[in-house]
């Protein structure tokens, strides 16, 4: 279903939050807040939030850590004073690996010792993309970005957490991928280059029309389907593990972060040496 982000394109972030927990905003986020950097969300009870860090650490292209979040739901580095459980347009539980439900408002599920992660997204490297004159073809088309179970990249398991790759699809021509491979390659904590660029086939993917998650973008003539490691792929991850009980956002709809994308690479580089 296509949707309109065109009042959103120039807010700031903490304006959109507001939104969208007011329950204005409840549709995709790809595009919002212009310059500003998107987070994946898993929040996971304290026996399983150990193994979790450890599993995105081995898996840093598809998983990488932004902000760990523990006490109270309320994020700092990524967002002074935002809060997890309500600043997200929609949120999804799983119960013992399945999916239950979909929802605008996840306060009723925070508990003690319950630890969130936010996780890089590669909406925040459309932007890069944006500017050297790529289209985005969801952005254009109004739609929640393509995204694929990919069973030939495995990721590296820990305790209970493992499973395939989820990987973002973009379609463009082989001169703009390998300009788009260029610009991504330079920004790894938000997914890096791609990890295909060519027939959807030869990763395993039957039918590009049918992502597992998001929607079918066009594809024209001329063009290749190019793959991103996506952060989608925690939720994956969590089908296989099986906790009692994990809430992550809803693909495609994000949190919206006070960290600007040119700044993004920089500011985490200096969190992991520690300054």
């Amino acid at each position: 279903m296509a949707f309109d982000i065109t009042p959103y394109i120039n807010k700031n972030p903490s304006e959109v939050r507001a939104l969208i927990r007011e329950g204005r905003i409840d549709f995709p986020t790809a595009g919002m807040c212009a310059g500003y950097a998107q987070a994946n969300l898993v929040i996971l009870p304290p026996d399983y939030a150990a193994d979790f860090e450890e599993y995105a650490k081995r898996n840093p292209f598809p998983c990488p850590i932004l902000e760990i979040v523990r006490g109270e739901p309320i994020t700092h580095a990524m967002g002074e004073g935002a809060n997890i459980c309500t600043d997200i347009p929609r949120y999804r539980v799983y119960e013992n690996g399945v999916f239950t439900k979909e929802l605008t408002d996840a306060a009723d599920y925070w508990k003690d010792g319950y630890v969130g992660f936010l996780i890089g997204c590669s909406f925040s490297f459309e932007e890069a993309l944006l500017r050297e004159g790529i289209e985005v073809r969801h952005i254009t088309q109004g739609r929640n970005v393509p995204m694929y179970k990919v069973d030939l990249f495995q990721t590296v398991p820990c305790g209970p957490f493992k499973g395939p790759m989820v990987c973002s699809m973009r379609p463009m021509t082989p001169e703009k991928a390998k300009r788009a491979y260029e610009i991504t390659s330079k920004m790894p904590n938000v997914h890096g280059a791609p990890v295909h660029m060519g027939p959807a086939e030869a990763i395993g993917i039957r039918d590009v029309m049918k992502p597992d998650y998001g929607e079918a973008v066009d594809i024209y003539p001329g063009e290749i389907p190019v793959f991103w490691p996506c952060g989608v792929t925690p939720q994956a991850a969590v089908e296989n593990a099986k906790p009692p009980i994990v809430i992550t956002h809803a693909p495609g709809h994000m949190f919206i972060t006070d960290i600007l994308n040119a700044e993004l690479n920089d500011y985490l580089e200096a969190q992991k040496k520690g300054r």
